[in-house]
């Protein structure tokens, strides 16, 4: 069985959560996650009780998409080297960067 995705993954917790919140029994919360998502009994009672030791909602993460980039070599080797230096991914780094670049323009437009 496939894993859940970061945004799945903070979408259960998130109603894990709002479940626990509003004094929902822990049975009938663990019936609640397994139907809504599709989870093990087992699956659903882990995400109340991490839910449980974090104490708050989580941020949503946007789903990710594959893209294909062009870049001079000398650029790719520069982003790479960085990677490694900074134990960052090579999607974090370009994520950072375009946002960064947008949020500089945006700001002078």
């Amino acid at each position: 069985m496939a894993r859940s995705t970061d945004a799945q993954r903070a979408e259960r917790l998130n109603a894990a959560h709002s479940l626990l919140a509003r004094g929902t029994g822990m049975a009938e919360a663990v019936l609640s996650l397994s139907r809504r998502f599709g989870l093990s009994r087992r699956q659903a009672y882990r995400y109340l009780q991490e839910a449980l030791a974090i104490g708050h909602a989580v941020p949503l993460v946007a789903p990710s998409v594959p893209i294909t980039l062009k870049m001079p070599a000398n650029v790719v080797h520069d982003v790479r080297a960085y990677s490694v230096i900074s134990g960052l991914t090579l999607s974090e780094i370009v994520t950072r960067a375009i946002t960064a670049f947008l949020a500089a323009v945006r700001g002078h437009g």
